[in-house]
């Protein structure tokens, strides 16, 4: 086997993570369609393809590296939430947790002298800033929009612009 065994149980946790992450965001998608805000359902479905999308990166790095993707129980995530700005926030602060444990992540491998599975978190790195930049843009306009009915329909009407990729 060339990953460590450590590095496989970590790398293992965070495919979890990250179809949980899906898992979320699909859940989200599913509150705002049920609160009419359709653009805010399409960003979410997108964003739980994008976490299935990292988690198959990680299992497949594992299978190249001749690790084996152990897949474990996803916990259920919340089905409501107060508000939509309340949703974004939880969304954010996700994200904010997912970064915590790629650097985990990386610091382990850093540990093990894994080099290789140093370089592939890099990618992750990378697009956590993304992922942090994105939801947090949005939580921002929510709060500015607040008060203003009309302003949650203009970001709902923006956010239906997202594309897959």
């Amino acid at each position: 086997m060339i990953v460590k065994e450590k590095v496989e149980e970590a790398i293992n946790k965070q495919i979890n993570a990250e179809l949980y992450s899906a898992y979320l965001y699909l859940a989200m998608s599913a509150y705002y369609s049920s609160q009419n805000l359709h653009g805010f359902a399409n960003w979410m479905k997108l964003q739980a393809q994008e976490e299935v999308n990292h988690a198959m990166k990680l299992y497949d790095y594992l299978l190249e590296r001749g690790g084996r993707p152990v897949l474990k129980a996803i916990d259920e995530p919340p089905k409501e939430w107060e508000s939509p700005l309340a949703a974004f926030e939880e969304a954010y602060e996700h994200e904010k947790k997912v970064t915590e444990m790629i650097n985990d992540l990386l610091k382990l491998a850093t540990e093990e002298n894994d080099y290789a599975t140093m370089s592939m978190l890099q990618w992750f790195i990378d697009e956590q800033v993304e992922e942090e930049a994105s939801t947090c843009e949005v939580v921002e306009r929510l709060k500015l929009a607040s008060g203003f009915g009309g302003g949650l329909f203009m970001i709902d009407r923006e956010l239906a612009q997202r594309k897959s990729g």
